[in-house]
């Protein structure tokens, strides 16, 4: 079993790499180059006086969860600066975007002891609200080291997950036990954190049912619908390889039988757009890329190829099939946040592989505003039946939306479980280190 003592040492070790670690990275478009200083640790800008509250999500997903808590906290204490950390290029460009004005954005370093070091000395955070599942163990220990509160939201350990973990609990418990306040994501994932190590952990609820509907460019919505006419469509949503290669075989085999269909893709990571492109072309398909704007009357399919236009993308396809869940063409499954586009009343389907969202799709599953398929040929079976009746597509869209407004008033009971720790950093007079 690993311990935290062997982990920091084992991480102590490792330091050389983190150089050329980063320009291997860098080398496949995978970090920043103008701030790849920032995942060794170094600012990519002052700290301002006062307190500091810092946030922290993986990727796109978490990121855009924490918006109402930060939009809330703006609010409440605008005296106090908000750091937002991440670790994708992204879910940066994305937060970009989304971001209330005067909220910073960093990369989060490398969890390696110099860079965390780092980290801490120039910001000296007042508070650390973490999310999900992003553990690492360098940042939480120095955290606690310097007696700093943190906030666990939305955490989300899998049966997997928890599978894992076990083994490691000597390095995950002191983790865990660290927290101030440990809020999961659901039931399940609350009592799996308990058992390993996060005793008072609570669940009040999913913090992503507070989410609002992504945003979009009306003026390019108008483009986009004269463009597309009438045509019927469905929208592939944060697919992985090769689920692209499923969703052209559908559309081949609806095509006959739904005059004029346009299939839309967009990837999970729109660097692999070219790729996809050229594969359908080969298997004979008319692809057109958005970002060189929108499709002909004999496109067959269009791939979202643009960052932070999932809001588009959403509001053009009555049909919305979620990526990452269907095990026969994707390697991993665990499916993509379907409330998005359940807020936009979307008629939504997904493969058997949602286990990164049990809760959310079994509620929409439930409500009737969502159906399960079990491979390829079910898919295209649903979606021909959706695509041919306008009133069964509402009516499970309508169903959809109705569950997922239904659930929004989860961030009242998590800013008033946050508040006190709120009030404690945020009324510091100078902050924790300024």
């Amino acid at each position: 079993m690993i311990s935290y003592a062997f982990y920091r040492g084992a991480s102590r070790l490792a330091s050389p790499a983190l150089s050329p670690l980063l320009n291997y990275r860098l080398s496949r478009g995978k970090e920043d180059p103008e701030r790849v200083g920032e995942r060794r640790g170094e600012p990519g800008r002052p700290r301002p006086e006062g307190p500091l509250v810092w946030l922290h999500g993986a990727s796109v997903g978490e990121a855009l969860a924490l918006l109402p808590v930060i939009e809330r906290t703006r609010a409440r204490f605008p005296e106090a600066t908000l750091l937002l950390t991440t670790g994708t290029r992204t879910s940066a460009e994305i937060m970009g975007n989304r971001l209330p004005p005067g909220v910073l954005h960093q990369y989060i370093p490398v969890d390696l002891p110099g860079a965390v070091t780092r980290f801490f000395d120039h910001w000296r955070p007042d508070l650390i609200v973490w999310t999900e599942s992003d553990l690492w163990p360098n940042h939480l220990m120095e955290a606690r080291s310097r007696g700093i509160p943190c906030v666990l939201l939305n955490g989300r350990m899998s049966a997997r997950s928890w599978s894992r973990w076990r083994f490691g609990r000597p390095l995950v418990s002191p983790l865990l036990e660290g927290f101030a306040l440990v809020l999961g994501q659901t039931r399940d994932d609350t009592q799996r954190l308990r058992d390993l190590g996060a005793k008072t952990a609570d669940c009040v609820g999913n913090l992503k049912h507070a989410a609002s509907p992504p945003p979009f460019v009306p003026e390019d919505l108008a483009r986009a619908k004269d463009a597309m006419g009438s045509r019927p469509r469905w929208i592939l949503a944060s697919s992985h390889a090769d689920e692209e290669l499923l969703a052209a075989s559908v559309h081949r085999s609806l095509k006959p039988r739904v005059p004029g269909l346009l299939t839309l893709i967009v990837p999970r990571h729109a660097n692999r757009s070219g790729a996809i492109k050229a594969r359908l072309e080969q298997d004979g398909l008319s692809v057109a890329l958005r970002s060189d704007g929108w499709p002909a009357p004999d496109t067959d399919v269009l791939l979202g190829d643009t960052m932070g236009e999932m809001g588009l993308y959403y509001r053009l396809a009555p049909v919305v099939v979620m990526g990452k869940t269907f095990p026969e063409a994707c390697a991993r499954t665990g499916g993509q946040n379907p409330l998005e586009p359940a807020l936009l009343d979307s008629a939504l389907l997904w493969g058997p592989g949602m286990e990164n969202f049990t809760e959310i799709a079994a509620g929409l599953e439930a409500a009737g505003g969502a159906l399960r398929v079990s491979d390829r040929n079910d898919l295209e079976d649903q979606l021909a039946q959706l695509l041919g009746s306008r009133d069964r597509t509402a009516e499970l869209a309508a169903a959809a939306g109705a569950w997922a407004r239904g659930e929004r008033q989860v961030i009242d009971r998590i800013m008033e479980r946050l508040a006190p720790f709120l009030e404690t950093a945020c009324r510091t007079p100078d902050g924790n280190g300024s």
